[in-house]
C-alpha cells in the first residue's frame, strides 16, 4: 500500500518522526508543494524507505493540521490520512498545489516562501517569487504594463510579418486586440518584446558555433558567433539564419531525384527556438537564450523550467498538455502563424527527426528542464556515419561536381547575349540536375514576363539544355546532365 502511494506520489519526502520543536524541518515542504506541483510527507518511514512507525498517530495528527495552520500562510489544501503498515502506524501528508501562492513559512519574526529544487525544499529566489506572486494573482508577466509609451516604438517587422502570412495590411486596432499596448497609451511587456527595438535588454538571443565537442577552448576556438537583440520576429528570423549558416547539407541521388541530408531537420530547430523565445522565463533577469552549436549536436537553452513545475525528462513528451507562461506572446505568434495555439511544438520537433533521411535511433531528440532553465537538445544528423558511406559520398559528390561544371562551361560557350546567359545560370543555380521546374518557375526567377519565358524555355529545349520530365507533373522540364 505505501509502495503505491508513494509511486504515485508528484514528489515525496520522508520523516522518521513528527519534529514538533522543529517544525520548519517538515513545514517547509508543505510551502515547497504547496507553491509547486504538490506533494506527500511520509511520517514515520526513514530516507531509505524502511517503515519506522509513529508511537502515537492521533497526537502527531493533531500536531500536524494545528502547525500547519499557524505556520503556513495562506492556508494550503491538504489531506492528513492515518495508514498502517506491517503492523505499524504513519501519517500520510498530501498536500496540493495551491492557487493562492506564494505559500508562506512564518514563525520567529521571518516569512519564507520555499520551492522544490530537486529533492530539498529551498528557499524561493526572488525571480521565483515574483513568479508566484503573478500566479497568486492570476497575472503573467507578458499581460502586465511596461513604464514605456507605445509612441516612442515602431513595429516594422510585426507588421510585415503579419501582412506576409495573413496578407492583410495592419491596423491600428490590432495593437489593442494583439494585447501590445494598454489604454493609457503604455505598451505592455508582450508589446515591449515586439517592438523593432526592444527595450527589454535581457530578451536578446546569444549564438556560438563551437569548434568541436565541447566548450573547453572558450571563445577562442568558437568558428562563429553572434549576440541579437530587438524584437522577439527579429530573434527568431536571425537565429534560424545562424543554425543555417553553421549547418551543412549532405545528398544522395536516385534514379528520379536528389535526396538532401542536412545536418539537423529545419522544423525540429524552428520549433525549438520558438518554444524557447515564448516560453522563456523573463523574470530571470542576466539569462538569455542561447543556440549552442557543436560537431555533433545543437543545444538550445532557455531561462526557466517548465510552466506547470514538472520535469520534462519524466514526462510523456506525446501527452504533454499545453501549460503557457506567457500566454499573451504565445497568442501573438499563433495569430503570425508561428506556432499552432494547442502546444504541440514538442511533438513536431521528435516527429520531424523521425522523418529525416538519415535519422538513427540513438539521434532521437533530447529534453531536460529543471527549476531555472529548459534544454532541448538535437543531434547532427551527418555526424559519425561510417567510412564507406562517407567515400560513396564524396564520390557522388565529385562525379555530380564535374558535370556540374561542364554544363556551366557548355553555357558560358554558347553563342547567346549575356542576358539569357545569366538567367540560365540563375536557373541552374535553382534546379541543377534534378529538380524540376515549369515556366512559372522561369518567370518568377529571372523576372520575365510570360511570353520571354516561353521562348526561353523554347530556346532552352531546342539547344538540348532541358529535357522533359512529364513523368513528375505536366509541363516541367529538368536540365540535361553532359555525356561522359
Amino acid at each position: 500500500m505505501i509502495d503505491r502511494l508513494i509511486a504515485e506520489a508528484t514528489e515525496c519526502d520522508f520523516k522518521v518522526a513528527l519534529e514538533t520543536k522543529k517544525p520548519k524541518s517538515w513545514l517547509k515542504s508543505v510551502s515547497a508543494f504547496s507553491n509547486g506541483i504538490g506533494g506527500t510527507l511520509f511520517f514515520g518511514i526513514s530516507d531509505d524507505r524502511e517503515i519506522i512507525g509513529l508511537e502515537d498517530v492521533q497526537s502527531d495528527a493533531e500536531a500536524i493540521s494545528r502547525l500547519i495552520k499557524e505556520r503556513i500562510t495562506p492556508f494550503p489544501n491538504f489531506v492528513l490520512t492515518p495508514e498502517r503498515e506491517n503492523e505499524k502506524d504513519l501519517l500520510v501528508l498530501t498536500v496540493y498545489a495551491g492557487r493562492s501562492t506564494p505559500y508562506y513559512y512564518k514563525a520567529d519574526g521571518i516569512m519564507e516562501a520555499y520551492i522544490r529544487m530537486g529533492n530539498e525544499s529551498v528557499i524561493a529566489p526572488n525571480y521565483v517569487l515574483n513568479q508566484l506572486l503573478l500566479k497568486g494573482m492570476n497575472r503573467t508577466y507578458d499581460a502586465l504594463t511596461s513604464e514605456y509609451d507605445f509612441k516612442d516604438y515602431a513595429f516594422s517587422k510585426l507588421r510585415e510579418r503579419y501582412k506576409a502570412w495573413t496578407g492583410n495590411s495592419w491596423e491600428d486596432k490590432l495593437f489593442d486586440s494583439f494585447e501590445i499596448r494598454d489604454t493609457s497609451g503604455k505598451l505592455t511587456n508582450a508589446g515591449a518584446l515586439f517592438a523593432d527595438d526592444s527595450p527589454i535588454h535581457h530578451s536578446r538571443l546569444f549564438c556560438t558555433r563551437w569548434n568541436g565537442l565541447d566548450k573547453s577552448g572558450g571563445m577562442v576556438d568558437a568558428l562563429d558567433s553572434a549576440e541579437y537583440s530587438g524584437s522577439l520576429i527579429i530573434l527568431l528570423n536571425e537565429g534560424i539564419g545562424f543554425v543555417k549558416r553553421n549547418m551543412k547539407t549532405r545528398w544522395k541521388k536516385t534514379a528520379n531525384s536528389r535526396i538532401e541530408m542536412p545536418d539537423y531537420c529545419e522544423r525540429s530547430v524552428f520549433e525549438a527556438l520558438v518554444n524557447a523565445i515564448i516560453h522563456r522565463d523573463y523574470l530571470i533577469l542576466g539569462s538569455e537564450v542561447h543556440v549552442d552549436i557543436y560537431d555533433d549536436r545543437l543545444t538550445i537553452y532557455s531561462p526557466g523550467g517548465m510552466a506547470d513545475g514538472t520535469r520534462i525528462q519524466e514526462r510523456d513528451i506525446d501527452s504533454i498538455s499545453s501549460t503557457r507562461r506567457n500566454p499573451v506572446l504565445a497568442d501573438i505568434f499563433g495569430r503570425l502563424g508561428y506556432m499552432e495555439r494547442q502546444g504541440s511544438g514538442f511533438k513536431k520537433i521528435t516527429e520531424a527527426y523521425y522523418a529525416a533521411h538519415n535519422y538513427r535511433d540513438e539521434l532521437e531528440p533530447k529534453f531536460y528542464s529543471d527549476v531555472t532553465s529548459f534544454q532541448v537538445t538535437l543531434y547532427n544528423l551527418n555526424y559519425g556515419t561510417d567510412g564507406n558511406e562517407k567515400v560513396a559520398f564524396e564520390q557522388d559528390k565529385v562525379a555530380f561536381e564535374g558535370k556540374k561544371v561542364a554544363f556551366e562551361r557548355s553555357i558560358s560557350e554558347l553563342k547567346l547575349n549575356t542576358p539569357t546567359k545569366k538567367n540560365l545560370f540563375l536557373l541552374f543555380a535553382s534546379f541543377e540536375f534534378d529538380v524540376p521546374f515549369t515556366r512559372a518557375d522561369v518567370i518568377k526567377i529571372c523576372n520575365l514576363a510570360p511570353s520571354s519565358a516561353g521562348k526561353m524555355m523554347n530556346k532552352m529545349k531546342e539547344m538540348g539544355l532541358i529535357k522533359s520530365a512529364a513523368e513528375q507533373g505536366r509541363g516541367k522540364y529538368t536540365f540535361t546532365e553532359p555525356k561522359g
